[in-house]
Order: C-alpha cells, then structure tokens, then sequence
C-alpha cells in the first residue's frame, strides 16, 4: 500500500516545501529586505545607476519573478474580469494591506489552494485512504483554502471602512479649523495627512497628490469614494463637489457637515448601546443560565432522583 501512494507521497511533500520555501521568501523580503529610500539613496551615489540597479536584483528577480509575473497573468484571464475588478476594489478598499497588489493576492490564492491539497493528500497517503476520495477531499479543501484570502481581505475592507467612518468627524473638525485659518482645501487635506496616521489621513494625501499630478479636484474626490466605499466619505464628496460648483463658501459646508458627521456618530453609538442585550442574549441563555441552573439545582438532583426511584418502585 505504501509503495502504491509513494509517488503521490513524494509529489505533494515537494509541492509543500516548495510551497513553504516561497512563503518564507516572501516574508524575510518584506520585512528585512531593501527599503525604497535606501535603494535610491545607493543608487544616487552610484555613476551607473541603471546598470547597477539591474545586476543588484537577483536572478530570481530578474528571471523568475517576470516570468512568474507572466504565468500568473495568463492565469488571471482565464477568470471572469468582473472577479477580478472585486478584487481589485477590495485591495483598495482594504488600503493594500503590506502592499500587496492583485498579483500578489492571486499567488496567495494559488500558493494557499496547492499546500492546502498537497498537505492533505500526504496525510492521506499515509493513513491509507481511498485514492478517490482522498482526491475529492483535497480538491473541497483546496477550494476552501482558495476563497480564504477573500474572507481574509473582506474583513479588512470593514474594518478600515469603520475605522473611516469613525474618524471622519474628527477630520472634518480639523479641516475646518485650517479653512477658517485661511488654508485652502488641499493644504487642509494635506497638514491632515502629514499629522494623523490612520486611514482618513492616508485618503486624504492620496487626494492631494492626484490633484497634483494632474487630476482634478473632482476625480481625486470621486477616486476616494471608491477606495473607501463610505457612505459618509460619499456624502461629504457629493455636497463638496455641489458647494464647488455653485460657488459656496467652503468654510460653511464644512461646519454644516461637520455638525452632521457628529450627530451621525451620536446616533450610530445610540444604536450599537441599544443592540448590547440582544448581543447578550445567547450567551445568556446557552452558557450562563445552564451554569446557573447547574449550581442552585445540582445539589437536589440526587435527592430528587432518589424520590422518583422510591415511587417507580411503589
């Protein structure tokens, strides 16, 4: 039995490690690799900086990385364009967590499918099982292992989406005090994103800098609309963008809105108070009355069941 699953034993083991080997790769370089200010601060002291820039990536760089690019690539046309433009939008939506790109999240993918089924299936090998259905099995949980990622991202696209909303107020608070200081708009945004570190702050630079290389005020706007997917980002852009338009002053929209934004967070934190006792009623009723029960009811359990055994015996 051994012999006839030692192909299939030697098979996955490889695509484990290898699996393995290039998940730890990924991390080492993203934590102790080149940053992008030292590597222009080298490069700058360098009289060759195109050359040097190119012998001083490895040849998994040069070579592999590329030619994996490509591979992935040819993959992600065989999927529906509109999964992934989701997943673009979630990325965006999340903030590229550790700067990952769409490619980058599609390897993930891959790369969590194949050493999901591969580990399986050398578990299976040695155990014995079915070869058939060792197969179906692998092939269930690599599915699950390939939507994981997905989850994964979605619950950082609603955290930062109501850390954003949160913060929101706050923002609008300051954007104001600048304005009435005499700022404009954009140095507003910008004095926000040199002093804060969360993620109003981050969209907010984002906006100036489109502006800056050439976008107008509007699609910076309408761009962080669709990065953030708040409701209340939304709003704020939509009476900015008419205020613009129809030549109102700033300062006053932005008191307006940010009076509204307060109330908007007085109201949601009215309502998260108001969901606490349904929230606390299953583990009410399924872990703590059963406890409760358990020790004021407990002690008259054999007494009880003493009395019902004397009356069957009658």
């Amino acid at each position: 039995m051994t012999a006839q699953f030692m192909p299939l034993i030697v098979g996955a083991t490889l695509a484990v490690s290898a699996s393995l080997a290039l998940l730890a790769w990924g991390v080492y370089r993203l934590r102790f690799g080149e940053s992008t200010q030292e590597r222009v601060e080298r490069l700058t002291r360098s009289l060759r900086p195109l050359e040097d820039a190119e012998l001083s990536r490895s040849f998994g760089q040069r070579i592999l990385v590329p030619w994996l690019r490509g591979q992935v690539h040819a993959a992600g046309r065989l999927a529906p364009t509109r999964n992934v433009e989701k997943l673009q939008l979630n990325l965006a939506q999340a903030g590229y967590p550790r700067r990952m790109t769409l490619l980058d999240l599609l390897g993930l993918k891959l790369l969590a499918a194949v050493a999901t089924a591969a580990l399986f299936l050398v578990l299976s090998a040695t155990r014995g099982t079915a070869t058939f259905s060792a197969l179906a099995m692998a092939a269930a949980l690599a599915g699950v292992a390939f939507l994981a990622p997905d989850f994964w991202l979605g619950s950082l696209v609603r955290q930062r989406q109501k850390q954003i909303t949160r913060s929101l107020p706050d923002a609008l608070d300051m954007l104001t005090i600048c304005v009435d200081a005499g700022a404009g708009l954009d140095a507003a945004m910008m004095k926000i994103s040199d002093k804060w570190q969360n993620a109003v702050a981050d969209e907010l630079g984002k906006v100036v800098v489109e502006v800056r290389i050439g976008a107008t005020r509007r699609e910076a706007l309408q761009n962080m609309v669709q990065r953030t997917g708040v409701a209340d980002v939304a709003s704020f852009v939509a009476v900015l963008l008419q205020a613009e338009q129809f030549g109102l002053s700033i300062s006053d929209v932005l008191h307006a809105q940010s009076d509204q934004m307060r109330v908007r967070r007085w109201q949601r934190a009215e309502e998260e108070v108001r969901k606490i006792p349904i929230k606390l009623l299953f583990p009410l009723v399924f872990m703590i009355f059963p406890a409760m029960l358990s020790v004021v009811l407990g002690p008259a359990i054999p007494v009880l069941a003493d009395v019902f055994a004397r009356m069957g015996g009658q």
